[in-house]
C-alpha cells in the first residue's frame, strides 16, 4: 500500500546463493587499482554505481552514448556531473543512432536512398567499449553498468544465469544488489541531483516514442526541432497517439 514503510527484507540488499555481494565487487575492483569504464546513461542507476565507485576508491572513466546528436538538455546535464564529478565523460553515438536511420525510422522517402548508400555500421555494446579501451590505453578494463537485479523480473534472471561478473567481456554490475531505497540513499547522501527529464517522464532520455517526444515538444522545443531534423517524421508518433485518445 502507499505511504506503508518498507518491510525489513525491502532494505535488505538482494542475494542469490552462490552470487558475489556487490560490495565485496567493488573492494575487488578498488584492490586491483586500476581504472573502471562506466556506461553512464545519467539515469539514477548509472549515478548509484559511479557513486558507489568513487566510494570505494575506484577510479571511474564514464562513457556516455548519445541517442540524438547535439540535444541541450543532454548537453547541459553531461556538462552538469562532469563539474560534480570533476572528470571528463567521454560522449559517443549510440548503437541504436545507427540502428534507427538503417531502419529508416521516421524518415520521408527522399532520404532512404542516402541513408542505405552511407551504409552506416551497427557496432555492438563490447566493440564500443574495446575501441574506449584502445583509444584511453586502458587494456582489459572492467566495464561496469548500472543494472540491479531488482529492477525487475528480466534483470533479476539475467543476474541469475551470468551473474554480475562476465569475464570473458569484462562487464561488471557493481551495484547489482542494490534495492531503489539504496539508489536513493546514495544520491541523497552526495546531494547528487537526476537530470532535467525525471521531470517530465521519470526516467532518462531512452527513445524516440510518445513516452519521450511528447515530454520533450512540452519542455524543450529546440530539442524537440532537433530531433525532427534526425526523424523528420516523429511528430506522427505524437499525431497517432492523440488520434487515439
Amino acid at each position: 500500500m502507499r505511504g506503508c514503510p518498507p518491510t525489513k527484507e525491502a532494505r535488505l540488499p538482494i542475494t542469490i546463493n552462490g552470487i558475489t555481494p556487490s560490495q565485496r565487487l567493488r573492494e575487488e575492483l578498488a584492490a586491483e587499482g586500476k581504472r573502471v569504464l562506466l556506461g553512464f546513461s545519467r539515469g539514477k542507476d548509472s549515478l548509484a554505481a559511479w557513486l558507489a565507485m568513487r566510494e570505494a576508491g575506484i577510479t571511474v572513466v564514464p562513457y556516455h552514448l548519445y541517442l540524438v546528436p547535439g540535444l541541450q538538455f543532454v548537453e547541459d546535464s553531461l556538462k552538469f556531473y562532469e563539474d560534480f564529478f570533476g572528470t571528463r565523460i567521454v560522449n559517443l553515438p549510440h548503437p541504436s543512432l545507427y540502428r534507427w536511420l538503417n531502419s529508416f525510422l521516421f524518415q520521408p522517402p527522399e532520404r532512404c536512398a542516402i541513408i542505405e548508400a552511407a551504409q552506416f555500421p551497427e557496432p555492438t555494446y563490447e566493440e564500443l567499449a574495446d575501441l574506449l579501451r584502445n583509444d584511453l590505453d586502458l587494456p582489459r578494463a572492467w566495464n561496469a553498468d548500472g543494472v540491479r537485479a531488482a529492477d525487475s523480473p528480466n534483470r533479476r534472471m539475467a543476474m541469475v544465469t551470468h551473474g554480475p561478473v562476465r569475464e570473458h567481456l569484462r562487464k561488471v554490475s557493481p551495484v547489482w544488489d542494490w534495492r531503489i531505497a539504496d539508489v536513493r540513499a546514495a544520491l541523497a547522501r552526495h546531494s547528487c541531483p537526476l537530470p532535467p527529464e525525471y521531470d517530465w517522464f521519470g526516467r532518462s532520455f531512452d527513445g524516440l516514442d510518445y513516452r519521450f517526444l511528447k515530454p520533450i515538444k512540452d519542455h524543450a522545443p529546440e530539442d524537440y526541432a532537433r530531433i525532427l531534423e534526425w526523424f523528420p517524421l516523429a511528430d506522427l508518433e505524437i499525431f497517432r497517439r492523440d488520434l487515439t485518445r
